[in-house]
């Protein structure tokens, strides 16, 4: 292992010149560059914080270490969901403590100079790094998003390394910071997959989760396909595949800024591997997902990541005119902005007509909310369909949209007929 090469301006924070708290995050940077092997460190743009979510005493006790030190941050840095609705947490089944430690830990990154975005979905309000833009991202569907589809670079970056490198400015220079480890390594092809089934709105997810369990951390080039993805279609495909595997970057050949061609996204190399998954393989992937046909439904949950304006302005289309069946919730997370876009454009309007509610801030994977009497729960995410049977103990169902509002309607789990069945 080489040694890590510190310039001027690294050594001067290492030795206080930037401030005690600008010299505690500057260690932990330097230590972690060791740890994985960086020759160098490197500057970045921006950073995505998703060190602000409250898990325990350990994390508010850092936080409000680094506030007591005087750090501030050095770049641009959004905060990802906290471990409470701040202004709606009283509607839920979160316990005082719970809720007051976890507004302590926002507000300390606030005091750090984060912008409170609250959002695991910051690419929808603006924070979009340029092509090629380093910079230090956590949360893994935001990592992928900047990866993939804006082609910004960042690596898979954990709680507390994050807001270091924000408040230092400076990352570690390895993976996928690095062109060359940007390539990619296993060619998924998808002309085996029938165009009725990719046009689905439940295509995206679904290929996403059996990305994952296939590549893991590794480089996927996804070609052949004959439905081209639009932001939404990306952001589902990303979010699940770095939720059931470690994927950080895919490409779409002909779609993603690093994949004009194939070779382009191989940078000229042959693939170590070729997957060609047919119908039937993703339709099982489908299934693992959760099925749960006819159960009683205590909730629907959308949001995850947070349910942006478009997708908002498309549920509440399936809304109109429709109510909730009792004892069925209908909940949608999302942040600030987008539900004030919402409410000015009325689809918030249609989604309280229908009986459905609206939390922001945070995500009821991260926050104690949910009372104990939701069993049974229903999503077209197929992060929330792959997390929430170990993280809430739930039974779990899994969409398209409109078959998760036809269940809000019914009461219970329902499918229409669609492309996978045939």
């Amino acid at each position: 292992m080489s040694a890590l090469a510190l310039d001027a301006r690294d050594r001067a924070l290492l030795a206080g010149e930037g401030g005690a708290g600008a010299q505690f995050a500057m260690r932990i940077v330097v230590r972690m560059a060791g740890v994985l092997g960086a020759a160098r460190l490197l500057d970045i743009a921006s950073a995505h914080i998703d060190s602000a979510l409250y898990i325990g005493p350990a994390t508010l006790a850092f936080a409000e270490r680094l506030v007591e030190l005087g750090a501030r941050v050095a770049v641009p840095a959004t905060l990802n969901v906290g471990g409470v609705d701040e202004q709606h947490w009283r509607a839920w089944a979160v316990p005082p403590a719970h809720a007051a430690a976890a507004r302590r830990q926002m507000d300390a990154y606030r005091a750090l100079g984060c912008t409170p975005t609250w959002t695991c979905a910051p690419y929808h309000e603006g924070h979009r790094p340029a092509f090629g833009a380093q910079v230090a991202a956590g949360e893994s569907n935001v990592i992928v998003f900047f990866n993939s589809v804006l082609g910004a670079r960042t690596e898979r970056y954990p709680d507390l390394l994050d807001i270091c490198c924000a408040i230092t400015g400076r990352a570690p220079a390895f993976g996928l910071h690095l062109t060359a480890a940007r390539a990619g390594r296993v060619l998924v092809r998808l002309d085996g997959v029938e165009p009725a089934v990719q046009a689905a709105d439940d295509f995206w997810p679904v290929l996403g989760f059996w990305l994952g369990r296939a590549v893991d951390a590794a480089v996927p080039v996804l070609d052949g396909l004959a439905v081209r993805p639009d932001e939404e279609a990306l952001k589902a495909l990303g979010a699940a595949a770095a939720a059931s595997g470690a994927v950080g970057l895919f490409h779409v050949v002909g779609v993603t800024p690093e994949a004009p061609t194939r070779d382009a996204a191989l940078q000229g190399r042959a693939p170590a591997r070729v997957l060609a998954p047919d119908t039937a393989e993703l339709a099982a992937a489908r299934a693992e997902l959760g099925a749960a046909e006819g159960a009683p439904l205590d909730l629907v949950v959308l949001g995850s990541p947070h349910l942006s304006f478009a997708a908002f302005a498309r549920l509440a289309a399936l809304l109109d005119g429709r109510r909730r069946a009792v004892g069925t919730r209908l909940l949608v997370t999302t942040s600030r902005v987008v539900r004030e876009l919402a409410a000015a454009a009325g689809h918030l309007a249609a989604l309280e007509a229908f009986g459905g509610e609206v939390v922001v801030d945070t995500c009821i994977l991260t926050s104690p909310m949910l009372p104990p009497e939701v069993k049974t729960l229903m999503s077209d995410s197929a992060k929330y369909a792959y997390y929430a049977p170990g993280l809430l103990g739930t039974r779990v169902a899994f969409g398209g949209l409109a078959d998760c509002v036809a269940s809000a309607v019914a009461g219970r789990v329902v499918r229409g007929a669609d492309a996978w069945r045939r």
